[in-house]
């Protein structure tokens, strides 16, 4: 079977989001920014998933454009909680691991595109 770098990585990064997702509500007490990040980052995987049974070029675009918007929100809530000493540099890997997720998205959405046009 092929490997697909973007999905194994964003599942991972799920994985990853709900080991943080139970330190922030265990060792934290935060539990309103930890379910918005919980929410969007699981959401990644799932809308990879999903564009990988996509029924067209274009369902495909969509639903990796989706996926992107989630990790966007995703970075804007590690960024959020890091800025406010919520956490500390320790779980700066995670952001590095959105950053490089937004970057394959992007990646791959441009080329889907610009194959679509040809």
């Amino acid at each position: 079977m092929k490997e697909n770098v973007l999905k194994d990585k964003s599942y991972q990064f799920a994985l990853s989001i709900i080991s943080f997702y139970k330190y922030m509500i265990e060792s934290k007490k935060e539990y309103i920014l930890s379910k918005q990040i919980l929410r969007s980052g699981t959401s990644i995987g799932a809308m990879v998933e999903e564009a990988n049974q996509a029924e067209s070029k274009s369902d495909f675009i969509h639903k990796l454009s989706v996926a992107n918007k989630e990790a966007n929100e995703t970075n804007y809530w590690l960024r959020l909680l890091h800025n406010s000493d919520l956490v500390t540099n320790e779980h700066l890997p995670l952001q590095k691991d959105c950053q490089e997720i937004i970057r394959l998205l992007t990646s791959i959405i441009k080329s889907a595109k610009l194959n679509m046009k040809k």
